[in-house]
């Protein structure tokens, strides 16, 4: 037996998996603190994948057949490697170092995380390489480190949420995005804490709320700043906390004096009642937390959204305390560790800055390699298929991700996909991805490989191997380190194991925002993990941040005034209606596991748009009816269900399919300034009937269209 964790989101909920004569079984542990004992559906069938029937168990390169078609061919392990290795180096050698480039997931180990970082920038020399944690944590992330000097998604423990007298959740779904923290959530109603939530949709979470502010996606700075507004009219924020441990006050009293609960509901259509309300009940009460995810993040606003709920907690000295805090839920797996390690373009391990003289010096003396030989900073996840589309990148490797569902304006990712010259996928799928592949080579799954993650909390915790790896097949770790011997550069990947990167990690990491310096393996397995940061072996780690000083040089937060934008694409008499994306609790990310999990995928096998009755009564809807929704950059139909729930302006789509069926055809390419997180959650869309007749037609439209 093997002490594991579900290989989905981000509370990694604790497995007991035995897997034996072809068969497995997967119980919940009682041991691990976080999840209390409990599994969701997704957790009770997170093994089912690693056995499906399409999991591809041997390298496979495509190859053009005599009708011009395309078709793979299995080949050895040695052969691919090499093979693929001598490609990147022709690429480079005609195009330079800069013409590779490298895409990661939030669903890989620490270990991963840190490895494909090096990979990149010492074994291809190489700036570009993100991943799709931009596409998840970004505007939360950089909001942290803007409000506080530092990003851990959650300042305090889960543990710290049923001590909370008032919850303000805005923009997250728990109950199904992460369903074993609704135990947190309970206890604390059941205490008689007032909860509030913020979201277009009236969710199964937002049902267990006091008040529900049912508001149209990018009006969340107006509504926050009418909160603000009113606690500053009314004396009721924390002066002496203010005074003593935050910069900035001014620039927000100014920034939210016009925002009136009068104003705020003219503009908005949340009642002043309200405002008031939620205000004086969050400012009045002894403990309260904020909590945000991707509803507010996910916008070209979305760092704004962020630091204005931010401010919520900042005004009031409802952090670095018992019952306090702010959390931003991290959606991914690991998407907490995998922003601190080195995927993101712009940083190096420990969260160190790659454009940092000391940074530079400090990691690549752990790496034995020259700090002028660092390469500087790449592009974001988006951007960088913009550049693939415009030739500038002749090369890719992606591991962990499928980036053809999951970006932003599709077509052209795909279409920038197939201009490469090589695309190195390496996962356990075809996935919509791999199609597109010069070569598919087997990766790990998490049943097959130990390491670390980190979750929600900013907890660092142990993963054990529940078993050998399929065929004998390499572990992803040791395909990175190959490639790397392949290339020239073996002498600094000399590891054998996961703990010997780790180790590494540690070193790369001492004295970051993110330092795991204090962290071992042994620590982990004996506490059930250590929360950073942890900057010695002596110290048991940081599970409440901010308790006497925040991450700024002179120790302060910062609040920040917020004049709310327009959103890229605003609603119009030609696209009248706002199109927002998010999950079901039934799937995850692009969909790639459990689309192939069966018992999961029978209870949600096809998007299903959610409208509010006065679009089915415009539009005449009937029984067999689907919809046909358009924006700016393509077309999809679908199936629909009525909701009295959702705001009227707003149609909700779930993003976990690809091809025909991915709402990623439709939506905005636009990027938030800073974070550079793509504008998810605001789409214009119109919106059209299709009867069966109707329907057919439209397909074959589309089709023309894509040919």
């Amino acid at each position: 037996m093997a002490l594991s964790h579900c290989c989905f989101c981000s509370m990694q909920c604790g497995l007991e998996i035995e897997v034996g004569d072809g068969e497995w079984t997967a119980k919940p542990r009682k041991d691990f603190p976080v999840s209390t004992g409990r599994l969701c559906q997704k957790g009770f069938h997170a093994p089912l994948h690693v056995f499906h029937e399409s999991r591809v168990l041997t390298p496979r390169r495509r190859l053009l057949a005599g009708d011009g078609r395309s078709k793979w061919e299995e080949a050895g392990w040695d052969a691919s490697l090499e093979q693929i290795a001598g490609e990147i180096g022709e690429l480079q050698a005609k195009y330079g170092m800069d013409s590779m480039a490298v895409f990661g997931g939030g669903s890989l180990t620490n270990e991963l995380c840190y490895l494909l970082g090096k990979f990149a920038r010492v074994a291809l020399q190489t700036p570009y390489i993100d991943y799709n944690g931009r596409y998840c944590m970004s505007s939360a992330a950089a909001a942290g480190n803007k409000a506080f000097g530092i990003d851990r998604g959650m300042t305090m423990p889960l543990e710290e949420i049923e001590r909370a007298d008032c919850l303000i959740l805005a923009g997250t779904n728990i109950a199904e995005c992460q369903p074993t923290m609704m135990p947190y959530l309970l206890a604390a109603k059941k205490r008689g804490a007032f909860i509030v939530t913020v979201d277009p949709r009236n969710t199964p979470t937002s049902k267990l709320a006091d008040v529900h502010i049912r508001l149209q996606p990018g009006f969340d700075s107006v509504f926050v700043n009418g909160l603000l507004h009113v606690m500053i009219e009314e004396n009721l924020v924390n002066l002496p906390f203010i005074q003593t441990r935050v910069e900035g006050f001014d620039e927000l009293k100014e920034a939210v004096q016009d925002y009136t609960p009068d104003r705020v509901e003219a503009w908005t259509g949340v009642m002043a009642a309200v405002v008031r309300t939620v205000a004086r009940k969050f400012a009045a009460a002894a403990t309260g937390i904020v909590m945000t995810a991707r509803g507010i993040e996910q916008q070209t606003n979305g760092v704004d959204n962020t630091l204005n709920y931010i401010n919520l907690s900042l005004v009031t000295g409802k952090i670095g305390r018992s019952g306090c805090g702010y959390g931003a839920i991290t959606g991914q797996a690991n998407g907490q560790g995998g922003r601190e390690h080195g995927q993101k373009a712009d940083q190096l391990p420990g969260y160190r800055s790659i454009q940092d003289p000391a940074a530079r010096e400090h990691v690549s003396a752990v790496w034995g390699i020259q700090a002028d030989s660092l390469p500087g900073p790449g592009v974001s996840a988006y951007e960088l298929f913009e550049k693939i589309d415009r030739g500038e990148i002749k090369g890719l490797l992606v591991l962990g991700s499928n980036p053809v569902v999951s970006s932003p304006n599709s077509t052209l990712v795909k279409r920038a996909l197939r201009k490469l010259k090589l695309l190195v996928v390496i996962d356990l799928f075809e996935t919509e991805t791999a199609r597109l592949a010069h070569w598919l080579v087997p990766g790990s799954s998490f049943m097959e490989a130990e390491g670390t993650l980190t979750n929600l909390e900013g907890r660092v915790f142990y993963r054990e191997r529940a078993m050998e790896p399929l065929r004998g097949n390499p572990e992803d770790f040791q395909i990175l380190c190959k490639l790397a011997e392949l290339l020239g550069k073996g002498a600094y990947f000399p590891y054998s194991k996961a703990e010997d990167i780790f180790t590494e990690l540690r070193r790369a990491s001492a004295g970051g925002k993110a330092d795991y310096q204090g962290i071992t393996y042994a620590k982990l397995k004996e506490n059930h993990g250590v929360f950073w940061p942890c900057p010695e072996e002596s110290h048991s780690g940081t599970p409440m941040m901010f308790t006497d000083t925040f991450a700024h040089p002179d120790g302060k937060a910062r609040l920040h005034g917020i004049v709310p934008q327009l959103p890229a694409e605003p609603a119009d008499r030609r696209y009248p209606y706002v199109l927002t994306t998010g999950r079901l609790a039934n799937h995850y990310l692009s969909g790639a596991q459990t689309r192939r999990t069966d018992p999961l995928n029978k209870k949600a096998p096809q998007p299903v748009a959610e409208i509010h009755p006065s679009v089915a009564e415009r539009l005449k809807l009937k029984l067999n009816s689907r919809l046909r929704l358009t924006s700016r950059r393509g077309t999809m139909t679908v199936a629909f269900k009525v909701s009295e729930g959702i705001h009227p302006s707003t149609v909700f789509l779930p993003f976990h399919w690809g091809d025909e069926q991915s709402v990623n055809l439709l939506t905005v390419p636009a990027l938030d300034p800073i974070s550079r997180m793509p504008e998810f959650k605001i789409c214009a869309v119109q919106i059209e009937r299709l009867d069966d007749e109707a329907e057919d037609d439209a397909l074959m439209e589309i089709a023309a269209e894509r040919q």
